[in-house]
């Protein structure tokens, strides 16, 4: 098979790093495989087509701020990309997140179907069914099942200043990604499918294959790192992001801080050097990394991982806090309660920090040994990433045997 992926990142963020191990399982099994991005510098990919340049993604960043019309930008760019596509002339062309400023859908959507080859389209969130945002449920709206419209979201990502366009963003996108023929789509969560499915891309074909994780670098990891900050006789609990934003619950974070006892402290990785300096004494803040060896240790000296998130697609790091022996509290949110069971975590209502804390102090009572076990078996089990990228292949081959199929049967 000829691969083609589409991301705005290649080898770097969650996205980037799916869409590169493919990349590699394609290559190990003896296919050909590129990856197309439009942002950074390619990271683990020697095979990887740059669309635009950085003139092109501040335009079209302008153009989104603005006009709030963003994935209509890139015209130049997106059209000298099409012609490396047919160039390549792929088998399945896959696409991930096509937004982030640097492509053009309206010229990519009439193009794939002219094309007429098998497309698969992973959701990493909910971008390619609203007027506007990535995420709606947290803001409580879901204007997205009839027609977006004054959108309570126009100052979150991908950001408009002035101008509330989502009602003819809306229109746009519904007319573009329907009537793609060959399209599958597929959601890391069975609550993205869901809602997938109270969209206006019901019609398609919706396959879930979750996230994995590389069980290789994610397992119990001792360290020096309670010696490193002092708390050797500490109750940690833990909270990751690639990105602490509203979203993610910096603020939970915060007010978690009034009600820890003296021998508990909240050690939180991801944060910006504006969010370190508002950061209470009883809470250890860890810039952002892309070590991952060391956020592995990280998970496995906490004793509980808290995962406030307000809305998530699936919350992969539940699943490494799993696999390092750690259970995990999460929001009752999104895809993220699919994550865990009872012998591995325990969910929450929206804001309850006051059960929060009773559970943690139920894990502290405990003993988090009690759950360790049970986590890193089903994390093994579940998300493998070597699994869940096979998947994928596995459809691919499906989709071109469906094609060879029809031909044989109209000939």
């Amino acid at each position: 098979m000829k691969v083609l992926q589409i991301n705005t990142v290649c080898g770097r963020g969650s996205t980037g790093r799916i869409a590169t191990d493919i990349n590699k399982l394609l290559l190990e099994q003896g296919h050909e495989s590129v990856i197309a991005y439009g942002r950074g510098e390619a990271i683990n990919c020697d095979n990887a087509i740059k669309i635009g340049n950085k003139i092109d993604f501040y335009n079209h960043a302008l153009k989104t701020r603005l006009l709030d019309k963003h994935g209509f930008g890139s015209k130049k760019a997106t059209k000298n990309f099409i012609d490396r596509i047919i160039d390549y002339n792929p088998d399945i062309i896959h696409l991930h997140n096509i937004h982030g400023y640097y492509l053009n859908i309206e010229i990519l959507f009439n193009f794939l179907k002219e094309f007429n080859k098998p497309v698969v389209w992973t959701l990493h969130d909910c971008w390619a069914f609203t007027g506007h945002c990535a995420y709606f449920d947290y803001a409580n709206c879901y204007k997205w099942e009839t027609h977006c419209q004054k959108c309570p979201e126009r100052k979150s990502y991908p950001k408009s200043i002035f101008i509330d366009n989502s009602y003819n963003n809306f229109e746009k996108k519904k007319k573009l990604f329907r009537g793609l023929v060959k399209l599958t789509l597929v959601t890391p969560s069975e609550w993205l499918a869901k809602l997938v499915k109270r969209s206006f891309l019901k019609d398609y074909t919706v396959k879930v294959i979750n996230n994995g994780i590389d069980l290789s670098v994610f397992k119990p990891s001792p360290s020096n790192f309670r010696k490193r900050y002092n708390l050797e006789n500490k109750f940690i609990i833990l909270g990751v992001a690639n990105k602490w934003e509203k979203r993610k619950g910096f603020e939970y974070f915060i007010e978690l801080s009034k009600l820890i006892e003296p021998d508990e402290t909240i050690v939180m990785v991801g944060l910006s050097k504006n969010q370190l300096k508002q950061l209470p004494k009883n809470v250890i803040g860890i810039a952002r990394t892309n070590n991952v060896q060391e956020l592995a240790e990280i998970y496995t000296t906490a004793d509980v991982f808290f995962n406030p998130t307000l809305e998530e697609v699936m919350g992969l790091t539940n699943v490494e806090a799993q696999a390092c022996g750690t259970p995990v509290i999460t929001f009752n949110t999104g895809g993220s309660i699919e994550t865990i069971d009872n012998s591995t975590g325990f969910i929450v209502e929206k804001g309850d920090l006051e059960n929060t804390i009773r559970i943690i102090r139920k894990i502290k009572s405990e003993g988090k040994e009690k759950y360790s076990n049970s986590c890193i078996k089903r994390a093994n089990k579940y998300y493998n990433k070597n699994n869940k990228f096979q998947e994928y292949i596995e459809l691919y081959e499906n989709l071109i045997k469906e094609i060879g199929s029809i031909k044989r049967l109209s000939n």
